[in-house]
């Protein structure tokens, strides 16, 4: 089992930290697998400027045990012919399901 860290946004981390937001989207450029803890390390950005230099630390951190990991690159059905025009002109969703 690994321990990965990662950077987040404030408001996806204030999201996260209320049990609100229960997955998370991430380009695919690490490896992190079932069992694995993902800490999120806030940043913040300067001057709402969403450049990568702008970024910050804000010292807050939490950690969530990874449950299931799915690539899209393993995804087969994304390549259907059937579905391939309506998924380049309206892009993918990815949706968290809580308890009612």
């Amino acid at each position: 089992m690994s321990v990965v860290h990662k950077k987040i946004s404030k408001e996806y981390f204030d999201l996260i930290l209320a049990g609100k937001k229960t997955y998370e989207f991430r380009v695919a450029d690490f490896e992190i697998h079932e069992g694995d803890t993902l800490v999120l390390d806030e940043y913040e950005y300067e001057s709402g400027d969403n450049d990568k230099n702008g970024r910050r630390p804000t010292g807050r951190s939490l950690s969530r045990k990874v449950g299931s990991v799915g690539k899209t690159k393993d995804w087969g059905w994304l390549e259907r012919p059937d579905i391939k025009a309506d998924a380049e002109r309206y892009g993918y969703q990815i949706i968290s399901l809580l308890e009612e």
